[in-house]
């Protein structure tokens, strides 16, 4: 039953669109209708500006660390399985996703992903991050960056020493955000997908 509610609780608390929710009290805006129309900290930052962008980066990254951290703890006090804690921020991050309060239609994964990954192996999860900047130095796209970073964490499971449920979440959370990104990918074959300039 607990672990059941760790799941639930993991996947409603993925669902708030703090993007939406920051564009909307802030600056009265929806960035669903500009930009890209991602919930995400990218078109959070396009649209409503860097300093937004950041907000919305740190707390969608929050969202997956969260759940790991507390699903572990209630575990260990109330003596259920562990192992559910991988699962629960999977969940969230099929929440980041796929929200229940905003039509099911949220944000990529990259920021939700990166919290998780922090909360299972932070010093690979940071590797994943230079692996990331490097690329987009190079590239200057931010979705080649993400799938190419959480690929590399894909990468390093045989040399993670966690649980085989949670190799399988991680596997599964890099597919998710990997597909999300289809469409960029697809844009990124016919020399459309949008380059930063900051860097």
């Amino acid at each position: 039953m607990f672990e059941i509610l760790c799941i639930l609780l993991g996947y409603l608390y993925g669902s708030i669109p703090f993007a939406l929710v920051i564009g909307k009290v802030f600056y009265n805006t929806d960035i669903r209708n500009s930009g890209s129309g991602n919930l995400g900290g990218t078109n959070a930052g396009r649209v409503l500006g860097k300093k937004a962008g950041i907000t919305v980066i740190i707390l969608d990254a929050f969202k997956a660390l969260f759940i790991l951290l507390m699903t572990g703890y209630l575990s260990s006090i109330l003596h259920f399985n562990s192992d559910v804690k991988y699962i629960a921020g999977f969940a969230c991050i099929i929440g980041h996703c796929y929200p229940i309060f905003a039509q099911f239609k949220g944000g990529k994964a990259v920021s939700t992903c990166i919290g998780y990954f922090l909360g299972i192996a932070p010093l690979w999860a940071l590797l994943s991050l230079v692996v990331f900047f490097i690329v987009l130095k190079i590239s200057k796209y931010v979705s080649l960056s993400s799938i190419i970073a959480s690929l590399s964490v894909v990468c390093i499971l045989p040399f993670l020493s966690i649980p085989f449920t949670g190799k399988i979440c991680i596997v599964l959370a890099v597919s998710l955000l990997v597909y999300r990104h289809f469409p960029n990918i697809q844009r990124i074959k016919n020399g459309t997908e949008s380059k930063i300039t900051w860097m």
